[in-house]
């Protein structure tokens, strides 16, 4: 059972980092809903922005058109009658479409390239600077929100991750195997970890949690405790 937090703690920047499948999103957006504050998934603005190159057929090596193509699009979470946020590219609701195979296969590509992450970053620190969020991604505690009031890592085993990700894509009806679920996650945190700009790593000052014996719930309650714990020090700060 999730404990009553206090109301005041609606200020709080959480940052959530970590790899592929280590649970980063259901996990944030838990944290927010207890909390009451926004949960900005800023992974799903670079599926947008993938979503959007392959839909014009851009070349994916192509840096200045990816970067061009960014800041020419409108993107905008909107909170939906069920109390969920959708995201909103250019006007469509693409929640559905970003997270398809081809987006997937390509989004680590079109993260990676410099002018992209500029004007992303920009939008979420923009959002960041408000305070009251909860955020994840590869980078959020050392790049977009360096100054968060709590910094979370979360990871998991390979085979872990492979096996969770591989539960929503048999969910969806995809028959890909775990074996090839495992190799497509390695494959991304090779990439992730080993990019020029903005690689995937824990911020210094970062809390580690590997969850690969964890619950959702117990991930949960772990970062809700060392958010109540943070909001604590504010307070006497």
């Amino acid at each position: 059972m999730v404990k009553q937090q206090p109301k005041e703690i609606g200020k709080i920047t959480i940052a959530i980092d970590g790899p592929a499948g280590s649970g980063k999103s259901t996990v944030a957006k838990r944290v927010a809903d207890a909390l009451g504050i926004l949960y900005l998934d800023t992974g799903a603005m670079y599926r947008a922005v993938t979503l959007k190159a392959l839909r014009a057929g851009l070349a994916l090596d192509d840096e200045a058109a990816l970067a061009k193509l960014a800041a020419a699009t409108a993107l905008e979470f909107k909170q939906t009658a069920d109390g969920s946020y959708h995201l909103f590219m250019d006007g469509e609701d693409v929640s559905a479409q970003i997270r398809t195979a081809p987006v997937t296969k390509a989004v680590s590509a079109v993260s990676a390239v410099a002018g992209v992450r500029e004007v992303l970053v920009k939008q979420q620190q923009r959002i960041g600077r408000q305070g009251g969020v909860v955020m994840d991604g590869r980078d959020i505690g050392t790049v977009v929100l360096p100054h968060a009031d709590l910094k979370i890592f979360l990871t998991a085993s390979l085979r872990e991750r492979a096996y969770r990700r591989w539960l929503e894509l048999q969910a969806k009806g995809d028959t890909v195997t775990i074996d090839e679920v495992e190799e497509d996650l390695k494959r991304r945190d090779a990439f992730d970890s080993g990019r020029s700009v903005a690689p995937l790593r824990p911020a210094p000052d970062s809390v580690t949690l590997d969850t690969t014996a964890l619950s959702i719930e117990e991930v949960v309650e772990r970062i809700l405790a060392l958010a109540s714990s943070s909001f604590c020090t504010m307070q006497e700060g």
